[in-house]
């Protein structure tokens, strides 16, 4: 094995101005962020990885090169888990938060490198399962009025997605009607599934779960907050639509609890948030030994995080579907060579990128032009 040193490690905050915005329980979306990071070597090969930070980029990028970047000067690159457990030590106490996000960007980053050093993609070196492609849903009918409701949906359908997610919230009657108002509109041979972004409590939960149910959605994401761990168990116990969540999730002891025990039927763990590929491999892993399927969350992210989540999507068995957000946001559309997945897709499926490590290249004058100000 030839020698292979870090040489540097630089946080691009970015922001951008979402070309439309998200609407969910928790209101619009009209700006968002993220930390591009960029690992260096002496062999001339960079990987690039991604950490969610939706707000205060540069408190993110001051964190990985204050406190990471020091841990990994010198080392092989090649060693990613002693480099993780390196990294965790940078702040004592629970594991989560700025931490977890600011280690799945260099993560990311670090296995970039080890797919360009090896002449590989990131889901070979998984031990990939044999995927070429994969299924992902359109993200989302926002939560807006009835007619452009009707219109989201429509426009989905006519780009040849057959999987959709639709937001919702309060009040509950209106989220029943809106469930029932698209199942109506998109037909028997759809899969719509529907994420509440923690709006309810545990009785409103119950009864919007149970329109679901009566409407075949394929699961109910995100309905309590994360921490009411108790709550969800109930839910399962109250209503029969399938539970999912998992992206509020940063390391794999907080998945374990509902996924041990089955109340959740979808872990959807976000790698930039969840400790980059290492740690998201390791929650794809709790959830199959469970039965549980894994279908990644991508949100108002970047192209890094989408592509490291379509390598995942590839190599772990338990597989479902993974989301493609169509924001047209300039993270995914301007920063790489390689087309965000709602615009590659085709019949509800993405090709897997063939080419060694991420199989993307960053287009550094989209990151000067979108660094957070």
């Amino acid at each position: 094995m030839p020698e292979l040193r870090i040489t540097d490690v630089i946080a691009h905050p970015l922001t951008q101005t979402l070309p439309k915005s998200t609407v969910t329980s928790w209101g619009a979306y009209t700006d968002v962020s993220i930390v591009l990071v960029e690992v260096r070597t002496d062999a001339g090969i960079t990987g690039v990885g991604e950490a969610l930070a939706r707000f205060s980029p540069k408190a993110y990028a001051e964190l990985i090169e204050t406190s990471l970047k020091p841990r990994l000067i010198g080392k092989d690159p090649r060693d990613i888990g002693a480099h993780w457990q390196a990294m965790r030590r940078a702040l004592s106490g629970r594991a989560g938060g700025m931490l977890i996000e600011a280690i799945a960007g260099v993560d990311i980053a670090l296995w970039d490198i080890l797919g360009k050093a090896a002449g590989l993609p990131i889901y070979k070196l998984l031990g990939g399962v044999g995927r070429t492609e994969v299924a992902v849903y359109a993200a989302s009918v926002n939560w807006v009025g009835d007619a452009e409701a009707e219109r989201e949906l429509e426009d989905y359908l006519e780009r040849g997605f057959n999987r959709i997610k639709v937001k919702i919230a309060r009040p509950v009657k209106d989220a029943c009607r809106r469930i029932e108002q698209l199942r109506r509109r998109a037909g028997d041979d759809v899969e719509l599934y529907v994420d509440a972004n923690w709006a309810y409590q545990l009785d409103e939960a119950v009864e919007v779960g149970r329109t679901l149910s009566a409407n075949a959605y394929g699961w109910f994401e995100e309905p309590l907050a994360p921490e009411n761990e108790q709550g969800y168990e109930e839910l399962r116990r109250l209503c029969d639509v399938p539970l999912a969540a998992g992206e509020s999730n940063y390391t794999v002891d907080q998945a374990m609890r509902l996924v041990i025990n089955r109340t959740l039927s979808v872990l959807q763990p976000d790698v930039a948030r969840a400790g980059g590929i290492s740690e998201t491999r390791r929650m794809a892993e709790l959830a199959r030994n469970h039965d549980v399927a894994y279908a990644p969350h991508i949100g108002m992210s970047g192209i890094i995080c989408e592509t490291a989540s379509v390598h995942l999507a590839a190599a772990m068995p338990n597989f479902r579907v993974m989301e493609s957000e169509t924001d047209g946001s300039p993270f995914k559309t301007q920063l790489a060579d390689l087309a965000p997945g709602a615009l590659r897709q085709k019949n509800g499926m993405i090709d897997v990128p063939q080419r060694p490590g991420l199989g993307l290249e960053i287009d550094w004058d989209a990151v000067r032009s979108l660094r957070s100000q």
